[in-house]
């Protein structure tokens, strides 16, 4: 009997000399630390980053939520290796003060771990 294994494959993989966040469950690339905006955000659980770009990241269906800073439509985010959930990306924001995370996004800091040159 021959049993096909699937490998991990990531779709991208971030260089090694930049620090970069990984997913905490399957260690796929998620984000350089260079597209870091802030550490100051607040997810459904917990405390999140917010990103200016991601890799090997899907993305579900946009809707409207009404977040701490007010009415947002947003779409989870998702890793594309292992499917869980990292947080979600800001599809609009219907405040003027909130305009800059339109096309950013959210990883929860329970789902993600830092590698490469932390030390």
């Amino acid at each position: 009997i021959v049993r096909m294994t699937r490998s991990k494959t990531f779709q991208a993989y971030l260089p090694s000399c930049h620090r970069t966040y990984s997913c905490i469950h399957c260690r796929a690339h998620l984000a350089n630390h260079d597209e870091l905006i802030s550490k100051s955000f607040q997810g459904s659980q917990g405390r999140a980053y917010l990103f200016n770009s991601v890799v090997n990241v899907g993305c579900g269906p946009a809707e409207e939520r009404v977040l701490l800073t007010g009415l947002h439509a947003v779409a989870d985010i998702y890793c594309e290796n292992c499917k869980t959930t990292l947080g979600w990306k800001y599809e609009h924001a219907f405040e003027s003060s909130q305009k800059y995370k339109e096309g950013k996004f959210i990883i929860e800091l329970a789902h993600m771990i830092k590698d490469n040159g932390w030390d």
